[in-house]
């Protein structure tokens, strides 16, 4: 990914916050078939290794688990936010007419080795934990104990565990910084009034 230094987010913490909020993350492999790109929602260890570690499920039906070897390469892809810009919110576009559109963005590129995991000890605590997060905010959780055990024992058997080690970070927050501070202020408050609140209020920080 291409990130000019003012773009640039490096600090580990803030990459590992984007991604445990934004969690539903694009696999990207490059297996025997070619390149292939999954959706799929991640859980993020960040105590293992330097860059922490993501865990995850397929379907066993999904080919992507056998198209890799463990141990082979792969990326995935975070979106956070992102809009699109129109140089007519620029000040100072009204004045020298030196702006043209552009989209604002913030995306987490992690970097791994991949381990699959045919376990079903292992892709039972990955769906419980998984579980867990993501029904902590409903009314009454939701969790594998309220389905019959032999529903639950087949859904387990159709998917497959898959682990990575991340080896690198490259965040990358487009919020305009290359631009004059009022240009910045204009285009956020732009994006407020667009209902884009969570873009506005990165670029507000910025300033």
């Amino acid at each position: 990914m291409y990130v000019p230094a003012h773009f640039s987010e490096t600090r580990r913490e803030v990459l590992h916050r984007f991604m445990q909020e934004n969690p539903f993350a694009a696999l990207v492999t490059f297996g025997e078939q070619g390149l292939d790109a999954n959706h799929i929602p991640f859980e993020l260890d960040e105590t293992k290794g330097e860059y922490g570690q993501l865990r995850g499920h397929v379907a066993r039906a999904n080919p992507v688990w056998k198209d890799l070897t463990s141990g082979a390469q792969v990326l995935v892809i975070f979106k956070v936010i992102d809009g699109y810009v129109s140089p007519n919110w620029y000040p100072s576009k009204h004045v020298a007419h030196r702006q043209v559109p552009t989209w604002n963005y913030q995306v987490v590129h992690a970097h791994g080795t991949i381990q699959i995991h045919d376990d079903e000890r292992y892709v039972r605590q990955v769906v419980a934990r998984l579980t867990r997060t993501h029904e902590a905010a409903e009314p009454k959780p939701w969790k594998m104990g309220d389905s019959a055990p032999e529903f639950i024992d087949t859904m387990v058997k159709n998917i497959v565990g898959i682990e990575i080690n991340i080896t690198s970070l490259v965040g990358k927050s487009k919020l305009s910084q290359n631009k004059e501070v009022a240009d910045r202020a204009n285009a956020a408050a732009e994006l407020e009034k667009r209902d884009n609140t969570v873009l506005a209020q990165a670029m507000k920080a910025t300033l």
